[in-house]
């Protein structure tokens, strides 16, 4: 063994399966990170001085006296204030052209918080997305999907979200994104000024999929710095969440673990998780919220990976393509907020609850018309103008492009209510009738 510093270097190999390598080495430390023959891996196991690694990228080619080199630590990143701004690898290392970040050193993939430390989420996260704020208001430490198929524009949904939420600091964590990708966020935020509360993390589709397991525990290590330690709000979003488990299934595969359904690791519902109940309100008023994307293969969320995210989470959020429209839209019928009933019409106007189900319930009646007129049968007077109503509903706020505040989807809402239907046919108490119904234009 020699030094160099500070890391020890092995030559001599005690054993190789097709994804682990065993060595003797004095002083290492489990999950400690180290390259074997270049490649990376991570302690794993440790039986006296007999130390197991897994090789992310396989072991086919590595020789027996392979160097080893420890890295003498676990996966860690420096946290300051320096890290606003940044875009980063799996690793922590900058990839933006500018300095390494000083500051404290922390492990990441640390416990989630203490529930004795938590706080019942109460403070509303806006977003500008009317299908969102609307429909399925966020609060502050709310942990939710977008389940979305791989042709729908979920990255571009990402962005809009980060630059128009209410909070402090912005965390992407991006997995299998592709160049274009990566550069769309990059210019995105750039042009809309917003870099100085963002930060980025990114796994690329040329770099290794076993590097996006890292991904997560790195946002989510600096999301705990800006929330526990500097009181902020802030919002983590994910993606791609399948791109994640696909990783995870490579490393169980090469581990020769046994699959689990849809060829997904047994441990998914817990590798899962510990990233998932990372989203916290603190009582001093910092937050994580998490936003992830799950895309779905050809709609199937008895899939795995969806399936065990919805157990997880408190909700989900639909992107589909509006057929009437032409429109991405926040489908309002699969969409779901476990969480809005804690600021809806508490930190919303008092009409949010009745609206928001009336138009929904307006909504349906227009998909029943619409198959009563695929099926030929005639439509009454109400029926066409749900259909009317749905088809304006639909591109003045359930798309994704639409950026207003909650009080004008309120206000758009009852313009569309005046302009289709009658104050009965509505369903909504007189009070709110009285104060907020805005009567057809001449």
């Amino acid at each position: 063994m020699t030094t160099k510093a500070f890391q020890r270097i092995y030559t001599q190999l005690e054993a190789i399966t097709k994804a682990t390598v065993s060595v003797r080495a004095q002083g290492v430390s489990n999950d400690e990170l180290a390259t074997v023959d270049g490649r990376l891996a991570q302690v794993v196991k440790m039986k006296g001085d007999l130390v197991t690694l897994q090789v992310f990228e396989g072991t086919e080619g590595i020789p027996t006296n392979a160097e080893i080199i420890f890295f003498g630590e676990p996966p860690a990143l420096n946290v300051s204030e320096d890290l606003a701004g940044r875009f980063f690898d799996a690793y922590g290392n900058p990839i933006d052209g500018g300095p390494a970040v000083e500051g404290e050193r922390r492990q990441i993939g640390g416990p989630s918080v203490n529930p004795y430390r938590r706080k019942q989420p109460s403070q509303l996260i806006p977003t500008g997305i009317a299908g969102i704020d609307l429909n399925n208001t966020l609060v502050s430490g709310q942990k939710i999907p977008f389940f979305a198929g791989s042709d729908q524009p979920y990255n571009q949904v990402m962005a809009m979200v980060a630059l128009r939420a209410d909070v402090d600091k912005i965390i992407l964590g991006g997995m299998g994104l592709s160049n274009d990708d990566y550069l769309y966020f990059k210019n995105e935020f750039e042009n809309a000024g917003a870099m100085n509360k963002i930060i980025s993390f990114v796994n690329t589709t040329e770099q290794p999929p076993v590097e996006r397991l890292l991904i997560p525990d790195m946002a989510l290590t600096a999301a705990e710095y800006f929330a526990v330690d500097k009181n902020e709000k802030v919002l983590v979003l994910l993606t791609d969440m399948t791109l994640y488990a696909d990783a995870l299934s490579i490393v169980s595969n090469r581990m020769d673990q046994i699959p689990s359904k849809d060829s997904m690791p047994g441990s998914l519902y817990s590798d899962l998780a510990k990233i998932y109940e990372k989203a916290v309100q603190l009582p001093t008023g910092g937050s994580i919220t998490i936003i992830a994307v799950t895309t779905i293969n050809d709609g199937d969320i008895t899939h795995a990976i969806p399936d065990n995210t919805g157990y997880i989470t408190e909700g989900q959020l639909y992107l589909r393509h509006d057929t009437d429209t032409g429109k991405v839209i926040i489908d309002p019928f699969r969409s779901l907020s476990r969480l809005k009933q804690l600021v809806i019409g508490k930190q919303t106007r008092e009409d949010h609850s009745q609206v928001m189900n009336t138009a929904v319930r307006l909504y349906a009646d227009a998909a029943n018309a619409k198959t009563k007129l695929e099926n030929g049968f005639d439509l009454s007077d109400y029926d066409n103008r749900c259909l009317d109503f749905a088809k304006e509903y639909s591109s003045r706020l359930l798309a994704i492009d639409v950026n207003i505040s909650i009080t004008e989807m309120l206000d758009t809402a009852w313009e569309l209510f005046g302009k289709y239907y009658t104050k009965a046919e509505t369903g909504i108490k007189e009070a709110l009738i009285e104060k907020y119904w805005k009567e057809k234009e001449a």
